[in-house]
């Protein structure tokens, strides 16, 4: 009897895992190496390790993801200066990606960096995140964990529009949630309309923007009706891939320096060039001039590689 209610427990922890399996494989580094200070540097290798934990055991929607599922992604906080005691500025590097269809490919989601972060930490105090109290009662403190949380939500989002367009409203939305509720506090920034031009308000407010849902569709036709066509026709995929670029550009000719461009573009010159130099010379043509526009900074390694 003993042993038959063993097995039915480890059956039933086994689904409970699988049926509450977290969405994001995360990998999460600290880097202090720039700064000097006589604290003890074990305090950073304790804030990595409570980081890791909140970001790959916290659910953060409500599907079961296989663990073959898992977004995988990467967060490198590198700590610049200590502003005050406690008090840390730093940057975010963020990046992501989804497997490719039938591929061992990984294409990257995200690939950016946020030079706006800070927060207040001391070692051991809880690392968590409540969407329903954002700020928190230290505003220095829950700044850490809200622009965690933004980046999870966003990676998601785009995840999910990667497999069917306008599917990661739901995400973007939580997101906005943390915009509209983020710590207000000295040297806190990348939350506001007023914080510049390239930051957290701008890359949500142009994912959740009516007026921009064609960007929902780029990104669903770019990976779904193109990477991940790329085994099974690679004609129709690349035309697919030209079709969203296509798109992209007219969208930033009537909405010049949006974030979302940027964002996007980031960190796919190589996999552009892989998929386009195989294409026509029409093809090639046609897609040099878009991302000369586009993607201004790698618009020489087109041109060279692509001709």
């Amino acid at each position: 009897m003993h042993k038959i209610l063993i097995i039915i427990l480890m059956l039933f922890g086994f689904v409970s895992k699988n049926l509450f399996a977290e969405e994001l494989q995360a990998k999460v580094t600290v880097l202090a190496a720039r700064v000097n200070t006589t604290v003890d540097r074990k305090i950073f290798a304790t804030l990595q390790t409570q980081l890791n934990n909140l970001m790959n055991n916290r659910k953060w929607g409500n599907d079961v993801f296989k663990q073959n599922e898992k977004i995988q992604c990467s967060f490198i906080l590198n700590i610049e200066s200590i502003i005050e005691t406690n008090l840390y500025k730093a940057s975010l590097t963020i990046q992501a990606a989804r497997p490719v269809f039938n591929a061992s490919y990984q294409a990257a989601l995200v690939n950016y960096v946020d030079q706006e972060v800070v927060f207040k930490y001391v070692e051991f105090q809880p690392i968590e995140f409540n969407e329903n109290r954002v700020q928190g009662t230290d505003a220095g403190a829950a700044n850490l964990t809200a622009i965690f949380a933004f980046y999870a939500y966003t990676i998601l989002g785009l995840d999910y529009d990667s497999f069917a367009p306008k599917t990661g409203e739901t995400f973007f939305r939580k997101a906005q949630n943390i915009v509209n509720n983020a710590p207000e506090g000295k040297s806190i920034a990348g939350w506001r309309v007023f914080d510049g031009l390239r930051n957290r308000y701008w890359l949500n407010e142009n994912m959740i923007n009516s007026r921009y849902n064609i960007l929902h569709d780029i990104i669903y036709t770019y990976y779904r009706a193109g990477l991940d066509k790329m085994i099974e026709n690679e004609n129709e995929a690349r035309s697919n891939m030209l079709q969203a670029l296509t798109q992209l550009n007219a969208f930033n000719r009537e909405n010049p320096n949006t974030m979302m461009l940027q964002f996007f573009m980031q960190g796919k010159s190589i996999e552009l060039i892989g998929v386009f130099k195989k294409g026509s010379i029409d093809e090639k043509s046609k897609v040099t001039e878009i991302l000369a526009v586009l993607d201004v900074v790698n618009a020489s390694k087109y041109k060279q590689e692509l001709q």
